[in-house]
C-alpha cells in the first residue's frame, strides 16, 4: 500500500526531471495524503508530455460519487488490467506521480514508527499512476457547496506491487517505481507495460 507520500521539490525540478513544459504552482507539501489534489505527469492530446493537478484516490467515470475515490487511491500491479474501476485508465490513462518519499509505518498502535522511503541519490523520482475524469452527476452541475458534488474532476491512483527484500520486514506491498528511462515506455497506452509493472528491484533508502 501507499496511503501517504513526501512532495518537497519546487515545480523548476519536476518541469526538468519530466521534461514537461510548465508545472502548476504549488506549494510542497511533506505529507500528501488522499483526497490532496498534487500533480501527475501524462500525455496530452497533442502527444507532448504534460503536468497537471489531480485529486488523489481515483474515480472512474461511471461511479456515482467523488467519494468512490477514498478506496482507490492504490491499484495492485496484478489486477489493474481487470479491476473494473482500472481497466480503462490503464488501457488508455496512464500517468507518473511525482514524489520526493512514500512512507510506511509499523509497530502497534501508540508506539507505530514512521519510515521515509526514498531512492539513493535521487530527491525526485517517479510512481506508476493511472488517471481519470470524472464528470460528475447531471444534477449536481453549479453545486458550490458540497464538494462531492463538483463536477469535472481529475483524479489518479498508484499501482502498488509485492515489496521487494528491502521493504519486506517493514510492509508487504510498494509502490511501483518507474525509472527515467521507462518514462516514455509507461505513459504510452501503446507499450506492453507488464514487465515495467513487474519490477521493483530499484534500491531504496528506509530512514526511521
Amino acid at each position: 500500500m501507499c496511503g501517504r507520500y513526501d512532495l518537497s521539490d519546487n515545480p523548476a525540478a519536476i518541469r526538468a526531471k519530466f521534461s514537461v513544459p510548465a508545472v502548476p504552482d504549488l506549494l510542497a507539501n511533506p505529507d500528501v495524503r488522499p483526497t490532496d489534489r498534487a500533480p501527475i505527469v501524462r500525455l496530452a492530446r497533442s502527444g507532448a508530455r504534460e503536468c497537471v493537478l489531480a485529486r488523489w484516490g481515483l474515480v472512474p467515470f461511471w461511479a456515482k460519487e467523488l467519494k468512490f475515490g477514498n478506496r482507490c487511491i492504490n491499484a495492485r500491479a496484478e489486477t489493474v488490467a481487470t479491476t473494473p474501476a482500472f481497466k480503462a485508465a490503464y488501457k488508455a490513462r496512464r500517468c507518473l506521480v511525482p514524489v520526493s518519499a512514500f512512507y510506511e509505518w509499523t509497530g502497534e498502535k501508540g508506539h507505530k514508527v514512521k519510515w521515509r522511503i526514498s531512492v539513493p541519490d535521487e530527491p525526485l523520482f517517479a510512481l506508476a499512476g493511472l488517471w481519470e475524469w470524472w464528470p460528475g452527476l447531471p444534477n449536481a452541475r453549479g453545486a458550490k457547496d458540497d464538494p462531492d458534488k463538483q463536477p469535472g474532476v481529475e483524479t489518479y491512483t498508484i499501482i502498488t506491487t509485492a515489496a521487494n527484500a528491502q521493504l519486506t520486514p517493514i510492509h508487504g506491498r510498494m509502490p511501483v517505481i518507474v525509472p527515467p528511462e521507462h518514462y516514455a515506455a509507461w505513459l504510452d497506452p501503446a507499450a506492453d507495460a507488464s514487465d515495467l509493472l513487474a519490477g521493483h528491484a530499484t534500491a531504496l533508502t528506509l530512514q526511521s
